[in-house]
């Protein structure tokens, strides 16, 4: 079959005295039946070259499920008088919320049976769920079409009753009161999909009359709302890329005002907690690590902040948590997650963890009276943990771990941690993992390296049942810990955004060419991997080293760089100009331009790609990847495979439901196989 030739319509585009014509700029509207019959070609077209792999997609895929316990729940955790958990039946996609009062012996309360919610929708997903104080009443926030706009919906759970309440077109945030009536909620503009207003809900009362609360003027901004650990105090938070203002409200006193903890300053960051008539404060002030401080709940700006955990150059702090008896901080020391136990009386000491790459966690403890905290682990080799810990006797329990059915011996594996030289001399961690019967040190194993690099996101080394299909034929799985991301540090995600943005793909590249020079792999087996702003890192490092790689999958890529930071009608732009810089000012504008995917095809050899995308991503617009790949068909001088995947009915996350994700994977792991001549 002949891939799909899109029609060339030529706008021109200029700014700053230059100009781009872009020909594929008419995809931008979803309601032109030509684009729709557009997506519906490649779709066509990806699923007439992939027919001869159905049957092994679909072994994969039923390969892939088998793996997974399909009767499964999570570890319940206690608050509020219940332990509270979610399962899940064999056979069906969806979680059920659940709750034993008391005790785990207690009978079983069914909060909420997604799977009866999702019946007869192609598409449904809960968000977020919360109980009134007093236990009485549920409110849950459900997308039915992908696009991350919600619908708050509230149950009784005497009755079972969905009361008529609901509030439409919300983002999903929303917090009780201490009342069991007021429901506080954001709310995002209907264009932009940026979360700028906080309502004021009375249960009951119809939606369209309830309270402004506030609403944030500033582009760069959106606001959420939530509660402090012990439900004293509600908050809301308003957060650009570099700076942050919170506000805060006696949960008992839902008709008063708001307060001001400490008003924004441009890059100065902080997110408080409450307990003991302080707020504690995680913030970088003076802090490029951020440290940890405390302010009186009378007078909580920062001239009355008081050290509690200095900065430290070499540790990030990611994360704290609040009990009666200790304070718990997550951090982050040479790229590995650390967890340090401090007691209020007695001294600091860190759970230490075996593996040479790993990701620990602080998980969920709503508890505070308790000396016991839950912590999660995982490395490439060991399946997802649960665990508790006393941090009196210093006894670690092992409450759950990721069960892979079918069993998994983790001695098959293994891990390590090896460092790659960038351009400019930095050391570059890379994490990796392969079957060892499966692996020789010379260069014909393939191996998927996968990676993102931006927003401060650390890439941390984790478990995945599903990779197992990718390790046992032969392939090595790698996660490049590249600048972009936090991995080393706030240092490590500075110096890979705005100006200093073409370190991500450099470093990249870096570590694709040590893993070549080590004979870990070669080009003809390399494949490169990444998904939205890592999907922009995919686009550019093939343009700039298309050579490097046999083949590219870049799933919902944010690709058009310079067009769509220049629409500001587009969600997410304004509120990322810290991030990539605001191509309005001619620095920044140039600057993209050099590395922008889009702008950046040329007439060359490409390798083979596969491309996904959804039509309802609020995040990267489908036609982002949908104008790439018209433009890589029409310049590109290989025969190369180029694929482009749409789901003409989820979003950003892809499809719905636990096992119908695994489809999606499973066609990706299948164009890989093939390009390895695995297919079988």
């Amino acid at each position: 079959m002949q891939s799909p030739i899109a029609p060339k319509k030529p706008q021109l585009l200029e700014i700053h005295g230059h100009q781009r014509i872009d020909e594929y700029y008419w995809m931008n509207d979803r309601e032109n039946p030509e684009v729709i019959d557009y997506l519906h070609a490649e779709n066509k077209y990806l699923k007439t070259v992939m027919k001869p792999t159905e049957e092994f997609q679909e072994n994969l895929f039923e390969e892939m499920k088998a793996r997974i316990k399909e009767d499964d729940q999570t570890v319940p955790y206690f608050k509020s008088g219940y332990f509270w958990y979610v399962r899940y039946e064999k056979g069906e996609e969806y979680p059920i919320y659940c709750r034993r009062k008391g005790s785990q012996l207690s009978p079983e309360e069914v909060l909420l049976n997604v799977n009866e919610l999702a019946n007869g929708k192609s598409y449904y997903q809960v968000g977020s769920t919360a109980t009134s104080p007093d236990q009485k009443i549920l409110a849950f926030a459900a997308d039915e079409v992908g696009r991350r706009i919600y619908t708050i919906h509230f149950k009784n759970l005497e009755t079972g009753e969905i009361l008529s309440d609901s509030i439409p077109e919300i983002t999903g945030n929303l917090v009780w009161a201490a009342d069991n009536r007021t429901v506080f909620y954001s709310k995002q503009d209907p264009e932009t999909l940026r979360s700028y207003q906080i309502y004021k809900h009375i249960l009951g009362s119809d939606f369209k009359k309830d309270q402004l609360i506030y609403e944030e003027p500033d582009e760069e901004f959106s606001c959420m709302v939530h509660k402090s650990k012990s439900e004293e105090y509600l908050f809301i938070h308003s957060e650009s890329t570099i700076s942050s203002e919170m506000r805060f409200l006696k949960s008992d006193r839902p008709d008063s005002e708001f307060q001001i903890l400490q008003e924004r300053i441009p890059h100065l960051e902080y997110a408080a907690d409450y307990y003991g008539d302080f707020f504690w404060i995680k913030t970088n002030e003076n802090a490029q690590n951020f440290k940890l401080v405390k302010a009186p709940i009378s007078d909580p700006g920062k001239s009355n902040w008081i050290d509690v955990i200095a900065h430290r150059s070499s540790v990030l702090l990611e994360d704290f948590d609040l009990f009666s008896r200790y304070l718990v901080t997550q951090e982050r020391s040479n790229g590995l997650t650390q967890i340090q136990i401090m007691p209020w009386e007695g001294e600091a000491y860190s759970l230490t963890f075996d593996d040479e790459t790993y990701t620990a966690w602080v998980s969920t403890n709503p508890e505070f009276d308790t000396d016991v905290v839950r912590f999660g682990y995982n490395s490439l080799v060991t399946p997802s943990s649960v665990f508790d810990f006393n941090m009196i006797t210093g006894e670690k329990t092992l409450l759950k771990q990721q069960e892979v059915v079918g069993g998994h011996d983790p001695g098959l594996y293994h891990s390590e941690r090896i460092w790659a030289k960038a351009e400019d001399g930095t050391l570059v961690p890379i994490s990796l993992v392969y079957r060892k019967s499966l692996f020789s040190k010379t260069g014909e194993n393939p191996l998927l390296l996968y990676s993102y690099g931006s927003y401060g996101y650390s890439m941390d080394a984790y478990f995945s049942s599903n990779r197992l299909s990718l390790l046992d034929r032969g392939f090595v799985f790698a996660i490049a810990h590249i600048r972009g991301g936090e991995d080393l540090g706030r240092h490590w995600y500075e110096q890979g955004k705005m100006l200093n943005k073409r370190n991500t793909f450099t470093d990249f590249i870096s570590c694709a060419e040590h893993l070549i020079a080590q004979k870990y792999t070669s080009a003809a087996h390399l494949y490169a991997m990444g998904g939205s702003a890592g999907g922009l890192l995919v686009g550019a490092v093939i343009n700039l080293r298309p050579e490097l790689f046999n083949g590219a999958i870049a799933n919902v890529p944010f690709v058009d760089v310079v067009t769509t930071m220049l629409d500001e009608s587009i969600p997410l732009t304004t509120g990322e100009f810290q991030e990539w810089g605001n191509p309005k000012d001619k620095e920044y504008y140039e600057y993209m331009l050099s590395y922008s995917p889009y702008d950046n095809v040329a007439p060359k050899a490409y390798p083979n790609i596969l491309v996904t995308s959804g039509l309802h991503d609020s995040q990267v617009q489908y036609w982002e990847p949908t104008k790439w790949v018209a433009k890589l068909r029409s310049m590109k001088t290989d025969d190369n495979l180029l694929l482009l995947d749409t789901n003409m009915e989820a979003g950003h996350g892809g499809a719905s439901g636990r096992f119908n994700a695994l489809k999606e994977l499973a066609l990706e792991y299948t164009f890989l196989l093939m390009l390895e001549g695995k297919i079988s």
